[in-house]
């Protein structure tokens, strides 16, 4: 599949297709929104919001969600707002989300029939990394939307200037409803 995708790419550069894309590195919306990596959300959340290449940081994740307040999500955020000039975060979580009912065990269980060995697994926990936390999902897609909130507002690097607002996005229609008082 990746060598069809070069070849693809050799004829989308060849052809000058990337010049309708092109922008700079700032974000015009001022806007940065941390989303599920959903394939349904590709194209879906963009055109959804009248979004182009240019208008927004998209941060994707497993469940759009932070799970940890120093971890890759809250740095590409900070980056966002001290060094492109985003004002506004939207966190997203979406309908039929795969990582709702997540069960760590499962996919620790698959690790293990595709090689990874056992003592690998005991030797992460050994360096009290808790796998069937880290590797687990959420029950309720608004409350994981509303911890994602919660940590950005109350992160003690996040500016208070800045507005964070939760919403969930139907991944069929594309509709927002937004999380009142998501906090």
């Amino acid at each position: 599949m990746i060598n069809e995708l070069l070849k693809y790419n050799e004829q989308f550069v060849a052809n000058n297709s990337y010049e309708k894309y092109i922008t700079n590195k700032y974000p015009d919306k001022k806007l940065a929104i941390v989303a599920c990596m959903d394939t349904r959300l590709t194209e879906l959340l963009p055109a959804s919001l009248g979004l182009k290449n240019g208008d927004a940081k998209i941060i994707k994740n497993a469940g759009g969600v932070i799970t940890h307040p120093f971890g890759s999500v809250m740095r590409s955020l900070l980056v966002a707002i001290y060094e492109l000039g985003v004002k506004e975060i939207m966190i997203v979580g979406h309908s039929d989300c795969g990582v709702q009912h997540m069960d760590s065990e499962m996919m620790l269980k698959h690790m293990i029939e595709r090689g990874v060995s056992q003592d690998h697994i005991d030797m992460m926990e050994y360096c009290d990394i808790n796998l069937r936390e880290w590797l687990s999902g959420f029950d309720c897609v608004e409350q994981a939307v509303r911890q994602s909130v919660h940590i950005v507002k109350h992160h003690p690097l996040i500016p208070n200037d800045i507005t964070v607002r939760g919403f969930l996005m139907d991944s069929t229609t594309g509709k927002f409803t937004e999380y009142e008082g998501c906090e």
